[in-house]
């Protein structure tokens, strides 16, 4: 399966400032990371860190919150922030809180159970 981009919206949950975008949804991602400048441009705050592991090693990254929007699908999830991606990344997290999931017979995103078991 190739590469599964899809256009979304980053808002800041606080002020209502919104930045739409392409992403690259990652289904080996747990968290949803977007690049410093557009943490910045929304005028996100940090309320952590999270060491996290990359293809290059360990990481330290500043954690935040967004509201994300794909299609009709809206929901509030927590978010990395990267001073060397350049484009966002949408993580299994945020998938889950949207009740999305990638098909991986057309490569596009669909609508799947949100299960509370």
């Amino acid at each position: 399966m190739g590469h599964v981009w899809v256009d979304a919206k980053l808002i800041n949950p606080i002020t209502g400032r919104g930045i739409e975008t392409k992403a690259l949804v990652d289904t080996g991602a747990t968290f949803t990371v977007i690049p410093k400048h557009i943490y910045e441009e929304l005028g996100l705050r940090t309320v952590g860190k999270r060491r996290v592991r990359t293809a290059s090693g360990y990481v330290d990254m500043d954690e935040s919150f967004a509201l994300v929007e794909v299609g009709n699908k809206r929901g509030v999830s927590p978010v990395l922030v990267s001073n060397e991606l350049n484009e966002v990344l949408i993580g299994v997290i945020t998938l889950e809180a949207l009740g999305l999931t990638v098909d991986s017979t057309t490569g596009e995103l669909r609508e799947t159970e949100i299960l509370m078991l």
